[in-house]
Order: structure tokens, then C-alpha cells, then sequence
């Protein structure tokens, strides 16, 4: 399909902004979320590079999984943690690691030709006129970027903000603190006194890990629930899919994931489980500059407390719209922003879509995104049919 790219305005760059031009679509991200996207609008007629532009803060492929910790395992096989458009090769742990997926996104993106422009940081999203203006700090060049466009895909993911709770003296305790996205490993803690917080999988997964070579103490808000040792990701997207299915047809919510369980037994946990590593205490009363002081009043000396606390969405470079919002969230109409229609946000979760954090869970959700911007631009641009 030949593709015209559409001109916007003729009006100048902001002073010290260098003018990148005008697109059709911008999208913010090339992890999976961002790889999506360009595979489904490049299927829909949209040419990479000319009409569609990525921009990525790293100076690298493979989105957050190149950063996150060694022992990190899918919970899903690689046939059942693709991407669209080409499956994740087999590797030699039927649940691959963080290193495994990465070069898999690498590959996609390599495949596809997408075009990618790396160490561009984005830090605002506004309106301008009939369109969105993306600024963006170039590292490499050390300037600022200015890049217009008709349509603007958010697809940022979580992990560049790490949550942390307000527990009493988290400030004032003076040993280590390391969130998951900052664990690298059990050198970070081997022979330490470690506070593990949080039961979701990571709390679990790095409680298996870290147990074996710490003095390590888990605790959680509610006791983790384990789903069956059978259970893995394939599972999971069989659930989210059939919610995904009766909400696009008006039927009643059936239930997400959340409703089997949190913690899949992956091979590390259902070890540490077995041998009775992963018990859990209720959430400490607050920390002290030299450890924890428990519900009870009795205390306890830590060097570490490595918080498995989950992330929020990466969503300070859209503060410049000044979007409503529920629960935290931009309101959203599928992927589409109830409150900017040219903005879409893709990969953050149920609230944009059911499972579409996920790496196989992503590919519905940016493919109504690519259809949605396709449709908008055939609307308005008669050469781009």
C-alpha cells in the first residue's frame, strides 16, 4: 500500500527545539508494547520510518527486559509468549529468561524494519492545533527534538517507575534499599539481613532466590496464593482473553486473572516453597535507621529491604494535556484517551485492555490501536487508502 505522509502546519520549531517534522503517528516506546503497535499499523498500510516513527529513551532493542534481574523467568513457554507476527524461539529453559526475551524483541524489531530513534527521552506530549506536538531530549546530541504528529501511541510501560509505599520511617532507615527493578543479582544481598516486601510474583520469585543465601524474612499485606503448580501463563491469557471477549460484547465482567491466583509456581518457587522458605509474616508496623518494629512492638536488625512492590504507568510525559482521571488512569475508551482521541495508550494493563502488559497479551489491544489510527487517518488524508 502506497502511503502519502500528511503535512500538518508550516508554523516554526520552539527556540532550541530542533523541528523533526510532521507524521501521521508517533509512538512513545519500542518495547514489546511499542513493537506491537508498529507491526499492526505497518500491516494496516502505514510505512515504518515514513509514516511512523519510534521513540525510545534506551540506546539499545529489547525494552525493559535488559535491565531486569538474571534470574527472572517468563511464566509462559516461548510459543505462548510471542509477539505478533513471529513467535518467540525455544530456549533451553522451558520458561525463558529476561535475556531470552530481550534478544526475541531485538530480532522483532529487526525483522519488521522498524525504525526506532534511541536515546530520545520524551518528555512532553501537548496540543498543537489540529494536531500533538512530541518534545523529546536527545542524549546523544544533547538538544531537544520536536516531532508533530497526527496521532501519538503511548507505550511506555511500567518499569521506569517503580512504586514504593509510604511505610513509617522508610526515610530514616540507614541500611539498603533496592526496589526489584534495581535487583541484580544475589551478590546485591548474599550473607544479609533481608526484609522481602510484597507478595506478588516478584516478591515470591526473589524470595526463592534470596532465601538461599540470606537471612531473609518475606512479608505481605495478605497471605500470597499460589496457583496450581499446573497452572503457568497459558492459563492466564486463556482467562483474560475470554474476559476480553464478553466485555467487547457487552456481557457481564466474568473476572480477570486475579481471581485464580497471584503467584504462579514457576521452577525456583515451587522449590523454595517445598522447602519451606517462602512463609510469610503480616507487613512490619514501620522501619527504624537499624531494622523493622513489628505489629507486636518487638523489633528485628536489617540490612536490606528490597521492595517487590510493583510499578505504576509511565505517564509524566502526558502531563503537559492535563487529562481527567479515574483511579489514577487517563480515561480510555479501549486503547483510545476518552479525553484526547489522538492520543492511545497501549501495554499498561486491564485498564487498557485485559493481560495487555503481557508480551502474547499486547497483540490484541495494538492492533484495534493500529486500526483506530489507520481509519482516523484515511479520514482525513484521501492518499492514504
Amino acid at each position: 500500500m502506497t502511503t502519502a505522509r500528511p503535512t500538518l502546519w508550516d508554523g516554526p520549531s520552539p527556540v532550541g527545539a530542533v523541528d523533526e517534522g510532521s507524521w501521521p503517528v508517533v509512538v512513545v516506546g519500542a518495547g514489546q508494547a511499542g513493537l506491537a503497535t508498529a507491526y499492526h499499523l505497518r500491516r494496516a498500510g502505514l510505512e515504518l520510518g515514513r509514516d511512523v516513527v519510534l521513540l525510545d529513551a534506551d540506546d539499545r532493542p529489547g525494552g525493559s527486559w535488559r535491565r531486569m534481574w538474571p534470574s527472572l523467568r517468563l511464566f509462559s513457554p516461548p510459543a505462548f509468549s510471542s509477539l505478533p507476527g513471529r513467535p518467540m524461539p525455544p530456549a533451553d529453559d522451558p520458561y525463558p529468561g529476561a535475556a531470552h526475551v530481550a534478544a526475541y524483541l531485538q530480532d522483532h524489531e529487526q525483522r519488521y524494519g522498524v525504525v526506532v530513534r534511541r536515546g530520545v527521552r520524551v518528555t512532553g506530549v501537548a496540543r498543537d492545533g489540529d494536531a500533538l506536538a512530541v518534545t523529546g531530549l536527545d542524549a546523544g546530541a544533547g538538544v531537544e527534538r520536536r516531532w508533530r504528529a497526527r496521532h501519538v501511541v503511548s507505550a511506555t510501560g511500567t518499569w521506569t517507575r517503580p512504586f514504593v509505599p509510604a511505610v513509617p520511617g522508610r526515610d530514616v532507615f540507614a541500611g539498603r534499599q533496592l526496589h526489584s527493578a534495581s535487583y541484580r543479582g544475589v551478590e546485591d544481598v548474599a550473607g544479609a539481613r533481608v526484609l522481602v516486601v510484597g507478595g506478588g510474583n516478584s516478591g515470591a520469585q526473589l524470595m526463592a532466590e534470596v532465601s538461599a543465601v540470606a537471612r531473609a524474612t518475606w512479608v505481605t499485606l495478605r497471605p500470597p496464593r499460589f496457583l496450581p503448580d499446573d497452572v503457568d501463563g497459558r492459563r492466564l491469557f486463556e482467562v483474560a482473553t475470554a474476559r476480553r471477549r464478553a466485555l467487547l460484547a457487552g456481557e457481564a465482567d466474568p473476572g480477570g486473572v486475579g481471581g485464580l491466583g497471584d503467584v504462579v509456581a514457576v521452577a525456583s518457587v515451587r522449590e523454595a516453597r517445598d522447602a519451606g522458605r517462602l512463609r510469610t509474616a503480616p507487613m512490619v508496623a514501620a522501619l527504624t535507621p537499624t531494622g523493622a518494629v513489628w505489629p507486636d512492638g518487638t523489633t528485628d536488625e536489617l540490612d536490606v529491604v528490597l521492595w517487590c512492590t510493583g510499578f505504576r504507568p509511565e505517564l509524566r510525559h502526558l502531563r503537559p494535556l492535563r487529562l481527567p482521571t479515574v483511579d489514577g488512569h487517563p480515561r480510555t475508551d479501549g486503547t483510545t484517551c476518552v479525553d484526547e482521541p489522538r492520543l492511545h495508550l497501549v501495554g499498561y494493563g486491564d485498564w487498557t485492555g485485559p493481560a495487555s502488559a503481557t508480551l502474547v497479551g499486547v497483540g490484541p489491544t495494538a492492533k484495534e490501536t493500529a486500526a483506530r489510527v489507520v481509519a482516523d487517518l484515511r479520514r482525513l488524508d484521501s492518499p492514504l487508502t
